[in-house]
């Protein structure tokens, strides 16, 4: 059984007897020293996101989940097809709902973790970062920094993303995926 204090970044439980996993967690204090941990969950079948508070009082069971590794073949009219391990022949789909913002960088062949619950894929797990190359770059003025010095560039899985002035086309970034933020140039 889990508390709502073990509800942490990653954790995944039944909540009305669905699997979530934890996105977020906060933990906020109310009046009469009433403390309360606010939430972002995501529904690992269908892969909507919601935020919620629980209390002291709730408990939890843990999601018996299973990992594997599988590679993403294709996407195709809102399907993604990943096949498990390297064995194209054992095939599964998942819908853009349930694959969720992730899907802005997979690309094809790139191995990633299957997730299994009560026999059935539900979901993937992208790496933390991944490399990307950068297909299209607007070029960088000189003393074009009033806003931070950014600009928007259009990455291999057709993207974008917010990188800093100096990238450039065929560059190649490393994008963090929980965040969908710019890490830094892996190569020239």
């Amino acid at each position: 059984m889990l508390s709502y204090f073990d509800l942490r970044r990653g954790v995944q439980f039944i909540l009305e007897g669905q699997p979530y996993e934890v996105l977020e967690f906060k933990q906020m204090g109310k009046a009469q020293d009433v403390v309360v941990a606010q939430t972002k969950i995501r529904n690992l079948l269908n892969g909507k996101t919601l935020y919620r508070s629980f209390h002291k009082g709730d408990s939890f069971l843990e999601a018996e989940v299973q990992k594997f590794k599988a590679k993403f073949l294709y996407h195709h009219r809102e399907k993604f097809v990943f096949s498990q391990g390297n064995d194209s022949s054992k095939r599964f789909e998942l819908n853009e709902e349930q694959v969720g913002e992730s899907a802005r960088f997979l690309k094809p062949n790139e191995m990633v973790d299957g997730i299994t619950f009560e026999g059935n894929f539900v979901n993937i797990s992208l790496p933390v970062k991944v490399q990307l190359k950068v297909m299209e770059a607007p070029p960088g003025f000189k003393g074009n920094t009033a806003q931070g010095g950014t600009k928007i560039v259009k990455l291999e899985t057709g993207a974008t993303l917010d990188v800093p002035l100096f990238i450039e086309t065929d560059d190649v970034v490393e994008i963090n995926t929980e965040t969908g933020e710019y890490v830094r140039r892996v190569q020239k």
